[in-house]
Parts: C-alpha cells; structure tokens; sequence
C-alpha cells in the first residue's frame, strides 16, 4: 500500500536510514511504491541464510533477533536501532521472529539504490534531513553532514552505538592544545570557543566560534599529531563524542578518496583545482604545475573562495595533512581527492622550480611559450604548441589568478583583523603599564 507522507507512520518513515537523506521528492516517490505489512508473533520476517535483497524496518512492535540457539537481541520499534534496517546483511546471518504482533516496512534494497544515486553536486535544498520534525534527534544531527550522508548504514549503526553523548558546563576546556586526540566531537547543542597559543607563554589568540552541528577533534585523529588548537565550552554544551579508533574505521577510511598521479593529471586537464596545503617555504621550491598554494592553517578562512562546482585535487609532502584537509572540504560539501603519497610519490622530473617570472600566483607562468619560441615539455601536465592549447593554458590562468586573489584578499582580512586585536593587546599591555609605574611612584 501507498503511504501518506504526511500521516505520523510516513514522519516515522522520513525518519529511517537512510530515507531521511533523499530528496523529498525521491523520498515521495519511493512512498508511492513501497509496501508495509503486519505479522503476528512468532512469525519469521526472514531466517539465517535468506537472500532475497529486501529491507526490512520494525515500524511498531518488537523483533528478536536469534540463531537456532540463541538470542541474540530485542529491537523495539522506539528505540535508535530500529531507525536502521533489520540485520540487513546479505546472505542473513540470524533469524528475525516478531516477539510481538508487528508492523513493518519492506523495502526492495534496489529500488533505494536507485533513489539514492543522484549526482555528488548538492544545494543546500538538498539537505531535507530538515524536514524531520524531532530536532532534538542527534542522529538527525549527524545526518545533516555531507560525511555522515555518505557512509554506509553499517558503518552508521555501529556509530549510533558508539557515540556518547556528555555535558559540560560553560567555561570548561573540552580540548587542550597539545595534548593527543582521543575523541571526535559534534556540538549537538551550545556554543563553543576555539582558541590557539603561537607560542608556550604567548597570550592565547582566538580563532572561531562554534555553535549546533559543527565538529572538531578530527585534525589530530587523522594525521596522528598532537592537537593544534584549544576549545572551551563558552555556554553549557551538549556533546557527542565517538573514539578515535571507531572514528578512524567508521568514518575516515570509508570516507575519504585516493587517486593516483596519472588520474590527478587527467582531473586536472579536465578543470579540477590542484591545492596545495604544505607552508609557502615548502612549496615554493618544488611543487606541481598549474597547483595554488593554500598553507592547510588558513584553510577554513578560505573555504568561500573556492569552487563547489571542481573536483579539488589536495596534495601535501606525504598525503597525511592532505586527508585532514580532504576530511574539512568533504565536511562542506567539495568533491575533495587525495593525491596518494603527495609530493614524495612524485619524482622530481615531474615537479617544477619556481617560475621565472616574480609572481607568486601558484602556478607555473613559465608553462606559456617563451620568447624564442620554444615550450617547456620536460614536465608532466605538458601543453601543445597549438593556438587552442594557448588559449586553453591562459584561461587557465586567469582562473587560478582570480583564485589566488580571492585567497590573498581573504588572508588580508584575516591579517588585519589579527592587526586589530594585537593593537587592542597592545592599549591594554600600556595601560597596565602605566598603572604599574603610578603605583611604584606612589610607594
């Protein structure tokens, strides 16, 4: 039978994994076509070794999940696990029996696989998972990330149990610069302040607010370095957490993609952008043509200067600060790639000195024909000699111009804004100074 979306069964329904990430429209359509059913206790819903390729959702009642001799667990149809697919696995590994009369959801696992596959391009329309109404739900929290969107419901269950939720009270340090990463943090709800000291003694700097849905925790995880940041409760906040091992298998491996050499060359020939994310002292001696230096500390001031619509290429000196940054474009939605290894996979022939002509433009000027007529064909990326290539090379550049000048308007801001607060520093700095001096003068 149809279901009517807007009845409370078809809010329950939105609410499934992963029916709460389709379109709305797909969402309404597959409503149209899937079939609920009820069974009375005692009934098997399927049985061990089973391979017909349905899911199936416990909609109310309970469900027992066994072996021929033993039970294994209850799924009742208001807790978290029924959000997911009954032991969804094919073949199936145990057997489901209705421990009481049920109402369930059978859905053919191919017919979402075809609601599912729409292009990786999004818009913030995109993001239906709005539409639920239960707001206070963290998995429809964790549903609302372009990361979590993307990993298989396995990975998702195992997740939902994985996760605790802590509280903590306003002015509390949740993580300390340097200390090693232990947990992935989602702010479910509150506001949290992220700050950084330049040096052991120097007055910490503030860097961002965070508020409801936003992470943090990940940058240590995944490269394995001690946190570069520090962030503290501004109000009471309310946490989800997930341990690094768990966020390193569940979340990291499936979600972040590799390509080799050759396929970045392709990509790039076909208008990705290749961002570098290695310090300005290490990609000016050596680096990739046509590639933007983009130092991964600046890398979320900049985001607004880069292009949803290209494949980014990220590549680093061995591919470790390349995934963290991978993880953060990922996050806002760019289609991010690795290049696998980075710079030291490449041999040197394949990399290029700087330009010769004084611009610090991030790709290579000296790509263009020269005076005397002859091109530079001893690098990969190379360029025909042909009016169409010319015209293609300097479109090229003019692209990765105006991207650089985003990026170096945006590092300006950033600087004067860093200006302002050292200035303010510095006022306070004097008059404390000043009332040092008052006071020894007057003893």
């Amino acid at each position: 039978m149809a279901v009517d979306i807007h009845s409370a069964e078809g809010r329950v329904i939105r609410q499934l994994i992963p029916l709460s990430t389709l379109p709305f429209n797909k969402f309404e359509a597959l409503c149209a076509q899937i079939k609920i059913e009820d069974a009375e206790e005692g009934q098997f819903l399927f049985k061990c070794g089973d391979e017909r390729n349905d899911l199936l959702y416990l909609l109310n009642g309970n469900v027992t999940l066994q072996t021929d001799l033993l039970k294994i667990e209850t799924i009742k149809s208001d807790s978290p696990s029924a959000r997911f697919a009954l032991a969804h696995q094919i073949p199936r590994k145990v057997h489901a029996v209705a421990s009481s009369r049920i109402r369930f959801l059978r859905l053919n696992a191919d017919m979402m696989k075809s609601a599912q596959d729409v292009p990786y391009e999004e818009t913030e329309s995109f993001m239906v998972v709005d539409e639920v109404e239960d707001n206070d739900d963290w998995m429809t929290t964790l549903l609302k990330s372009p990361v979590f969107r993307a990993l298989p419901p396995a990975n998702l269950q195992k997740i939902l149990m994985g996760m605790q939720e802590v509280r903590v009270n306003a002015g509390t340090v949740i993580v300390n610069q340097g200390e090693q990463g232990d947990f992935y943090y989602i702010i479910k709800r509150g506001q949290c302040l992220v700050s950084r000291k330049p040096a052991p003694n120097a007055k910490e700097i503030k860097l961002a607010q965070l508020s409801d849905q936003e992470t943090f925790g990940e940058d240590a995880l995944i490269s394995g370095e001690p946190r570069n940041v520090s962030v503290s409760a501004l109000t009471d906040v309310s946490l989800l957490r997930l341990g690094k091992e768990q966020f390193l298998t569940l979340i990291k491996q499936p979600t972040l993609k590799y390509i080799n050499y050759q396929d970045a060359q392709d990509l790039v020939a076909k208008g990705a952008d290749l961002i570098d994310v290695r310090e300005p002292d290490e990609y000016k001696p050596k680096h990739l043509p046509y590639s933007i230096n983009l130092p991964f500390f600046s890398l979320r001031m900049q985001l607004k200067t880069l292009n949803r619509q290209h494949p980014i290429v990220v590549v680093c000196q061995n591919g470790k600060i390349s995934e963290t940054a991978a993880f953060i474009l990922m996050r806002h939605k760019f289609n991010a790639l690795i290049l696998s290894g980075g710079i030291e996979s490449i041999s040197p022939d394949q990399l290029k000195a700087p330009s010769s002509f004084p611009i610090d433009d991030g790709i290579e000027t000296s790509n263009f024909r020269e005076p005397g007529g002859e091109t530079e064909t001893s690098h990969s990326f190379s360029e025909q000699p042909s009016m169409q290539d010319d015209m293609e090379r300097l479109r090229r550049f003019l692209q990765q111009l105006k991207t650089k000048y985003n990026i170096l308007d945006a590092e300006k801001k950033a600087l004067e804004m860093k200006y302002l607060a050292l200035a303010k520093f510095t006022e306070s700095l004097k008059a404390e100074l000043e009332a040092i001096k008052k006071a020894g003068g007057g003893g």
